[in-house]
């Protein structure tokens, strides 16, 4: 299989046959997001851009709630757009996005990648069953992983084989309309085999269905929420630091369909919001799933910990695969008008087993327990010209507080700045909350953050922020009350096909010492810099990064990339070598490559090493898409890479790719 994979390959290379010009939003959301800061849901994220990306929003059809779904967007920006469309009547190009004030030249840039002008259509009414099935359009897309190596636990302990592959359905109607399926299958995983009879062992299947009257939208099968700031209920994106600075602290409510291969974040059931007169809607939401869980030896068979990994490669991983089940209702009421908005989330949530963590460690004695928990929260803004607010107040069974406020103000045209405050008791917990932390999680933290982003000239802008926070409760690696800052500061230089951009970012955490008997500051300096060139044929990016870490010992980090792009014809071929030389894992580094569709392609590395990616993507017909890439890290610094059933006995880990999509 694996000369085949990689003859397949080779005669991609060679296709002529059409291709689109390359994307570069993944390294322009590169430069302003922080893959490290939430590693636990980064594929969520880039799964959910990239759809947004494969299907771009038409600019003169565009409601307030299509626009939000764009993470790097202001409440101004969202509003601006609706005002000149409102008062200038449809764009004929994306160019007039210039005429906007409150977009700079990089959210333009973006923009070109998440939308476009097409003709204003939008009916009065809402479609019809014979349009959707005569105009829709569908998407079938299968992708493999196939290793070039063996892992210690292909040889018995693993229950499938070393290759993953997943295949994803879909079925649209322009915004209105969405069906689909996702199957999805981890290297190590049984197929058609153990529990796995019906083949993959992941399936999602959704149908969303939006603006249809006055059902704002109504979500059937697996889907995920996110409403007012996080602090009740989120299960969708969140904001790190740095976007939180580009989008000035903007949240969104929102129904999506989980059409991703996350087995962790969404809910399975039914939720619709329904409007019930001009401003007041209500959103109503129930979901029953099946959880893998660690359990605890005693006669209730409780819950230690909940998993969220997904992965069933052994006989113990595969007897913890969905051996409790979650139920969860809930409801929203929101009124917006003129600027203003207020709402209120509550939700209930069951387990037919108790939870039950393990409190012998001081950090988790804060941790949820029992079988019933609720949380209920209120959330209110205002949206203006030049100033905004935002915030959420959130309590629950927990008999504790948690409350997020924001606010932004365009001082000029180039300059902005937003303040953003949270106190989140040790004691408050909502099993669904995701929102702004520095620690990942609503609990045990209070502090404030303040940004500003200037425009200094057409050409250069600059940013950075500061942030300050207390966790008064031990937390995991501290066993005392525990101060963490963070600062971060860029510059962009941008002209023409040219642009230059450097980033510094300063973290400082209280830890405990090697001996355990007090807590000692440790620093972690990490470094940008990057050039890029994005011609109509080629396109080139050359980065460097450093990464230092110190507590009681010292850990220096630094990788150099170049990352090449060209069209041969319409056959696009990207290419990424890199050099890295790190002490430890402290100390790693990450770098964007080009890759397949709805994945991932942030990876980091640590240790010594080279690596080497080839990717390709041609159009071998007018609705048939391929994209192949073959990869591989060589280690200089050892014979073994990875532990455990991970362990591969040799220098080099390479892996191909190989993707197909069919349009029709």
């Amino acid at each position: 299989m694996k000369p085949l994979c990689l003859a397949t390959l080779l005669l991609m290379i060679t296709a002529t046959s059409g291709a689109q010009q390359p994307r570069s939003w993944q390294e322009m959301l590169g430069e302003w997001y922080e893959i490290d800061d939430a590693e636990e849901d980064a594929e969520l994220q880039f799964e959910t851009l990239s759809e947004l990306a494969e299907h771009r929003i038409n600019l003169n059809n565009a409601s307030r709630e299509d626009l939000e779904q764009l993470p790097f967007l202001t409440r101004r920006q969202v509003e601006d757009i609706q005002e000149y469309l409102y008062r200038y009547g449809p764009m004929r190009s994306l160019a007039e996005l210039a005429m906007i004030e409150s977009i700079d030249y990089r959210q333009r840039q973006l923009l070109e990648c998440f939308t476009f002008v097409g003709e204003n259509d939008e009916k009065p009414s809402a479609p019809t069953l014979k349009d959707i099935l005569k105009y829709g359009k569908n998407e079938l897309t299968f992708t493999t992983r196939v290793p070039l190596y063996n892992r210690k636990g292909d040889e018995n302990d693993y229950l499938g084989y070393p290759y993953r592959h997943w295949f994803r359905y879909g079925f649209r109607y322009g915004k209105f309309v969405k069906v689909g399926v996702v199957g999805a299958q981890d290297a190590g995983e049984p197929w058609l085999a153990n529990r796995n009879k019906t083949g993959y062992d992941y399936y999602s299947c959704y149908l969303l269905v939006r603006e249809m009257g006055a059902l704002k939208a109504l979500a059937v099968g697996r889907y995920r929420l996110h409403m007012g700031m996080g602090l009740v209920v989120n299960n969708d994106l969140t904001l790190g630091k740095t976007a939180t600075l580009q989008s000035l602290g903007r949240q969104t409510g929102t129904i999506r369909a989980h059409s991703s291969r996350s087995e962790a974040s969404y809910l399975q059931g039914i939720a619709a919001t329904v409007a019930l007169r001009r401003g007041l809607e209500l959103t109503a939401f129930l979901s029953h799933r099946d959880i893998d869980a660690t359990l605890n030896d005693d006669e209730e068979g409780s819950m230690a910990t909940i998993l969220k990994t997904g992965y069933h490669r052994t006989a113990s991983e595969m007897g913890r695969k969905h051996n409790a089940s979650q139920s969860v209702e809930g409801t929203r009421l929101q009124y917006a008008a003129k600027g203003f908005h207020v709402g209120t989330t509550a939700y209930r949530t069951s387990f037919s087993r108790p939870l039950r963590p393990d409190t012998r460690q001081t950090y988790r004695q804060i941790y949820p327990a029992g079988s019933r928990f609720w949380n209920i929260g209120a959330d209110y803004g205002y949206t203006g010209h030049r100033f905004s607010f935002a915030g959420e107040t959130a309590t629950g069974s927990c008999h504790a507080w948690a409350t997020l406020n924001t606010a932004s103000l365009t001082v000029t045209n180039s300059l902005s700045v937003v303040a953003l405050q949270r106190f989140y008791s040790y004691r408050y917990y909502s099993l669904f909350a995701r929102s702004f932390s520095d620690a990942a999680s609503v609990q045990n933290e209070s502090g404030v953050y303040l940004g500003a982003q200037w425009q200094t000239s057409r050409h250069v802008s600059l940013a950075a922020y500061s942030d300050l926070a207390y966790h008064p409760w031990p937390r995991y690696m501290a066993n005392d009350a525990s101060y963490s800052s963070d600062h971060l500061v860029m510059a962009t230089y941008s002209r023409g096909t040219f642009g230059l951009h450097a980033r510094y970012r300063l973290r400082l955490r209280e830890r405990d010492n090697q001996a355990k008997t007090a807590l000692t500051t440790r620093e972690e300096h990490r470094a940008r810099l990057a050039a890029d060139y994005q011609g109509l044929r080629w396109q080139a990016k050359t980065q460097a990064d450093m990464a230092y870490t110190e507590q009681e010992k010292a850990s220096f980090g630094w990788m150099v990339t170049q990352n090449i792009a060209c069209l041969v014809g319409q056959t696009s071929i990207g290419a990424t070598a890199g050099y890295f030389h790190t002490r430890d894992y402290d100390s790693r580094v990450y770098t964007y490559e080009r890759g397949t569709l709805y994945a991932l392609n942030f990876p980091m590395f640590y240790g010594h090493g080279f690596r080497a990616a080839l990717q390709v993507h041609a159009q071998l017909t007018e609705n048939v898409h391929f994209i192949g890439k073959i990869a591989n890290t060589h280690y200089f610094d050892r014979n073994q890479i990875g532990t455990g059933l991970q362990q591969i006995d040799g220098r080099n880990q390479a892996d191909i790719d190989l993707q197909v999509r069919w349009n029709f």
